[in-house]
């Protein structure tokens, strides 16, 4: 088949070859699919876009007047793909799902970790020979109320992370994990009394049209003030506005996300000599009390195999005609 990778990243082509291996005709471009990139795709059976990627249903409709057959998204989430207009156009789509929840996992809580020590302003207070720590106080994690929003994949390994630091877990999710609540001794409780409780509180649910701006300042009013909010989710499942303000009066102790809301086009690329016109990005990377990293979290080698390998997993099964275990649009009515 001939397929065409959008946003292809110099980190991650090495690993996309080796899966491949000559399988398929691969051509990589930088350029992200939107209503103008379409028509590079003119002549390719398949493509395979990031989470970055635009699958509106306008772009969709594009892809499908140009003849793409099948769309393979390189990431778990799916939430930039219109799925019920995919499925009315007759185009597949599949994704990377669960390629290295330990990945994200342990970069929730390394943020958790950087934010609740300050280490980043700890470095650079050390690399300006200023030693003291009169700033630098943080809280044991030990026996410390953690609570966590949303138990799949990756918040299942958040759980079981946080079990060994001798914490309290408690969860909130549609679907209750038996093997947490037995193994690990998690309580499932509403969100409200979720914020009550929580020392430190991870995200870590899908964003859907329920999760959308779930984290507002409804939600934070019922946190306690120094609690720590980590967000590996979506940008989008929080107000951000009202965590800067929730910050800025001290309402909570910080935040720490690898996500942003407007982060297409922003994240994964160099702007260090541009100027970016986003006063919201501004403010989170100024307060000293938010950490936020580039979307990051499946950075590692690991992940980048099983990203690679699940794409061409995907890839192989519609070109034998099979459904694959990752389809998206095969259960989907309409």
């Amino acid at each position: 088949m001939k397929v065409l990778i959008y946003s292809a990243k110099d980190f991650e082509i090495p690993f996309l070859e080796k899966a491949n291996n000559e399988a398929h005709q691969i051509k990589y471009i930088p350029e992200q699919l939107s209503c103008e990139t379409a028509r590079l795709a003119i002549g390719f059976d398949t493509i395979a876009i990031s989470s970055d990627d635009n699958g509106s249903s306008r772009v969709l409709e594009r892809l499908k007047d140009f003849g793409v057959k099948h769309v393979a998204l390189r990431s778990t989430g799916f939430d930039n793909v219109n799925l019920i207009v995919a499925k009315k156009l007759g185009i597949k789509v599949a994704n990377a799902a669960g390629y290295s929840p330990e990945a994200i996992a342990e970069h929730a809580v390394a943020l958790l970790l950087s934010l609740n020590r300050k280490l980043i302003q700890a470095n650079h207070q050390v690399k300006n020979y200023n030693f003291s720590v009169s700033n630098l106080v943080g809280f044991d994690l030990n026996k410390k109320t953690i609570g966590i929003v949303g138990t799949g994949r990756i918040g299942a390994v958040i759980a079981k992370i946080m079990h060994g630091f001798n914490c309290k877990i408690i969860a909130n999710d549609i679907y209750e994990n038996q093997e947490l609540k037995e193994k690990y001794q998690v309580t499932y409780v509403e969100l409200e009394d979720l914020c009550k409780q929580s020392d430190v509180i991870f995200l870590s649910m899908p964003l859907t049209t329920e999760t959308h701006y779930l984290i507002d300042v409804n939600y934070i009013n019922h946190m306690k003030r120094e609690v720590l909010l980590v967000n590996v989710a979506r940008g989008a499942v929080v107000y951000t506005q009202d965590i800067l303000e929730a910050v800025d009066s001290k309402r909570i102790g910080g935040y720490g996300a690898d996500v942003y809301e407007h982060e297409r086009g922003v994240f994964f690329y160099d702007h260090s000599k541009d100027k970016l016109d986003d006063p919201i990005l501004k403010r989170l990377i100024d307060h000293p009390n938010v950490l936020l990293t580039p979307h990051q979290a499946f950075l590692t080698k690991e992940a980048l195999t099983n990203i690679a390998e699940t794409t061409f997993y995907n890839i192989n099964c519609w070109e034998r005609n099979e459904p694959g275990k990752n389809e998206l649009t095969l259960e989907l009515v309409g």
